[in-house]
């Protein structure tokens, strides 16, 4: 049973930086490049939506519109590690970030919730003056 554990929320600025962390643990499938991984947000009184994502062995990212040039997501497989680096924070930034991992997406990476099956429990970021 694969675990997701994100951490680097806080309250920044706007304009300001943040990196956001998700440590994984209990693979099934051999190790944390088998697995494509997307970032979610929530803010309050809205729906889930994809940040980014980064594909299974080098296969790519992709990023919202609003977060392109902004944002970036990266993987250290030695580590099991992803982060999301995020730069030049606006408020509307502001919301529950979650990573989740999906064993069936081969291929580029999607920003669609539904198609990852693991998730972890969420880190706040509050961008904020």
């Amino acid at each position: 049973q694969l675990q997701l554990v994100e951490s680097g929320g806080g309250l920044v600025q706007p304009g300001g930086s943040l990196r956001l962390s998700c440590a994984a643990f209990g693979f099934s499938l051999d190790n944390l490049d088998n697995y494509a991984i997307g970032w979610f947000r929530q803010a309050p009184g809205k729906e889930r939506e994809g940040v980014s994502c980064i594909s299974r062995r080098g296969g790519g990212t992709d990023y919202a519109d609003d977060v392109k040039g902004r944002f970036t997501i990266s993987r250290d497989n030695a580590k099991n590690t992803l982060h999301l680096q995020m730069s030049s924070l606006k408020p509307e930034d502001t919301a529950v970030y979650y990573c989740a991992a999906a064993t069936r997406l081969i291929g580029l990476c999607v920003l669609r919730g539904t198609s990852y099956n693991y998730w972890g429990q969420g880190t706040q970021v509050t961008v904020s003056s």
